[in-house]
């Protein structure tokens, strides 16, 4: 099993390219089920994640080509087509799908198109329970008979779906692009209320838009759906993963650095760059994106409270920890999203941080440095922020179960290392 060295104490210095977001990548990939022309979709991450989705649609009868890197060259990422011409199987199996999450985003659009759906119960990174009901109960509030068993969820909708209104009792991220999707071939009008505003979610909408959809109300908590016969296909290019800049953007805080990410866009990061701002990080937008330094001055502790969008999101919660480990001061950081994920605490103190949690808030007393040490990742996002503590560390730190991070970061060694850090993966 790979594991990620890294020798910590070196600023980062240079220009990082931030690749496409993935939690826009994956439900595009899914609502290529809605027609049976090619959508193609650039701007692609290179992920495991991405990969895994790939095969469960194959295995759907979705047919992939990459075309290899974007024409225009650059931070555009790879190109995908995905043609559904026939679905093959209305069957998402355990075997795949346990391996991710996301893999439930299949659900809405095979419902949608061929009426039916059997999906397992999906797997992922172990920060909490994150129930599926509010799928569920929005797809049957468009008229889906839904039944849970021997662990597959088995969804019919033999006269199709109907459109309705449906009110989310919480902000949902999976729910509103699953219902979205499956709104877009139901007959008649749906309203979905309260739906989460991440631009992820605008992002599916406006390629659905491209695809044919008639969608009103993008980006705001309110989405008026009128159903269509048919999608058609599209070419739609991903937008840039704004946890991926919150992440370097970190990284060169915590090191004291100075780091130009290119292709982020700042208007994603407001509520981060905020938080930078108040701990005296200097952020400013530049004509290719956006610039992070530190030079001499301490960080200045700040407390978080973590959000749905746009407030500070829970992606960013464990990285920004990280940093507050070497505040000037002290600093509290609440969870609200997921009551599980605080897993990189035990593996921070390892390193000398001075952290302690009661229930979902976790105090954090800046210390003068942290120490090199052999820790666990635990997660997606929780490895990561060992990752930026291990580049602010005095000595060698050694980081096992790395395969989280090929999820969701895309060539992180090579981008860092560019930067001037030290850093290796040791297979």
């Amino acid at each position: 099993m790979d594991k990620i060295r890294i020798i910590g104490g070196r600023p980062l210095e240079g220009r990082i390219e931030i690749s496409g977001a993935k939690n826009a990548a994956l439900p595009l990939m899914a609502a290529s089920l809605l027609t049976s022309e090619t959508l193609t979709l650039s701007n692609l991450p290179h992920l495991a994640d991405i990969t895994m989705l790939a095969k469960l649609l194959t295995k759907l009868g979705v047919k992939i080509s990459m075309n290899g890197a974007s024409p225009a060259g650059g931070n555009a990422g790879r190109v995908l087509s995905l043609t559904a011409g026939e679905i093959a199987s209305t069957v998402a199996p355990y075997d795949l799908v346990r391996k991710m999450r996301a893999s439930i985003l299949v659900l809405g659009p095979l419902l949608a198109r061929e009426h039916e759906a059997t999906v397992s119960l999906p797997g992922g990174c172990a920060i909490g329970t994150r129930p599926v009901d509010l799928h569920l109960r929005a797809l049957e509030a468009l008229g889906a008979e839904i039944d849970i068993c021997d662990g597959y969820i088995h969804a019919r909708a033999p006269g199709g779906l109907i459109g309705a209104e449906v009110r989310f009792p919480t902000v949902t991220v999976g729910g509103t692009k699953n219902t979205l999707m499956a709104a877009c071939l139901a007959t008649g009008e749906t309203t979905l209320s309260n739906v989460a505003q991440e631009p992820e979610v605008s992002d599916l909408a406006n390629c659905l838009v491209a695809m044919g959809a008639e969608i009103e109300g993008i980006g705001s908590d309110t989405l008026r759906v009128r159903g269509v016969p048919a999608l058609h296909g599209t070419s739609y290019e991903v937008l840039p993963d704004r946890i991926e800049a919150g992440t370097y953007a970190m990284a060169a805080a915590i090191t004291g650095g100075d780091v130009e990410l290119v292709g982020a866009n700042p208007g994603l990061l407001a509520s981060v760059n905020d938080k930078l701002g108040d701990a005296n990080i200097g952020v400013t937008t530049t004509p290719d994106g956006l610039r992070v330094s530190r030079r001499n001055v301490p960080i200045g502790g700040v407390d978080v409270t973590t959000q749905p969008y746009p407030g500070f999101p829970t992606d960013l919660q464990a990285q920004m920890m990280a940093v507050m480990c070497v505040a000037s001061g002290a600093s509290m950081i609440t969870e609200t999203i997921f009551e599980n994920r605080f897993m990189h605490v035990p593996e921070l103190i390892r390193m000398g941080a001075s952290i302690s949690v009661q229930g979902g808030t976790a105090m954090v007393r800046g210390v003068e440095r942290l120490r090199g040490a052999p820790v666990m990742a635990t997660d997606l996002r929780a490895s990561v922020s060992l990752v930026l503590a291990g580049l602010a560390a005095e000595g060698e730190t050694i980081i096992n179960r790395v395969y989280h991070l090929d999820r969701g970061y895309e060539r992180l060694e090579e981008k860092l290392s560019a930067c001037g850090a030290e850093i290796e993966r040791i297979t």
